[in-house]
């Protein structure tokens, strides 16, 4: 949870991150709120679910107008995606090639159903995944790996980034002093994705330990052999 003061009027923040995009909104005007949601790709710490409602209450405030705020902060999503597409392809296919190599219980040939996959649902997974907490910014890395066309990300990018900050600019447009009440929605659905993948993930895991168990597979299979030479000699 993230801690922050409030101002006597208890609607505008005085600290923590809240307040710090704040000082950048006073500052910068729309383009502060830009920067701060630029920072917010390369940092998921830093919560869209807070800048977000917060510029929509600055606008609704009279200190900037409502389409710059969404403007501005499309901008600084799709700046915040492309430096994270630059590292995936400085990472490059063969460095993750290597990596998935040395894993435990994840194959090379779990990877090319991925590589698969993402050649031919690319497209949807960077739209939908600029919509998805934790995966909003994670999404770009294997787009800039698989060195998916600029064309296309950058328009998948920037829809999926319009629809999200739309969104939320609004809630915070339209709540005002309530701006802040949409963290705590957003944060049961972070919650749920989370646990959906916590799900996904043990279960992959309870898979491979039962594959890796059965004869003729991984280890059983060289146990089976060991005994084979000892019953020969």
């Amino acid at each position: 949870m993230i801690e922050m003061a409030y101002t006597a009027s208890g609607s505008e923040p005085a600290g923590g991150i809240a307040g710090w995009a704040t000082d950048l909104m006073d500052k910068l005007g729309a383009p502060g709120a830009g920067l701060a949601i630029a920072l917010e790709n390369l940092f998921p710490p830093l919560p869209s679910e807070v800048i977000l409602p917060l510029a929509g209450f600055t606008a609704a405030q009279g200190r900037m107008s409502l389409a710059a705020a969404i403007a501005w902060t499309t901008a600084g999503s799709v700046v915040g995606a492309l430096a994270l597409y630059g590292i995936g392809a400085l990472i490059g296919r063969d460095r993750i090639r290597a990596l998935v190599a040395r894993l435990p219980l994840v194959k090379l040939s779990d990877l090319d159903r991925t590589e698969a996959w993402f050649a031919r649902h690319g497209g949807k997974a960077v739209l939908f995944g600029r919509m998805i907490p934790i995966f909003r910014s994670l999404i770009s890395v294997p787009a800039g790996v698989e060195r998916m066309r600029m064309t296309a990300f950058l328009l998948y990018t920037t829809l999926g980034s319009l629809l999200w900050n739309t969104a939320f600019v609004l809630a915070g447009y339209g709540l005002g002093d309530n701006w802040r009440t949409v963290e705590e929605y957003v944060g049961v659905y972070s919650k749920a994705v989370v646990a959906v993948v916590a799900v996904l993930a043990l279960v992959f895991l309870a898979v491979r330990i039962v594959k890796s168990r059965k004869p003729g597979t991984g280890a059983h299979r060289a146990e089976t052999r060991e005994f084979e030479r000892d019953r020969i000699f």
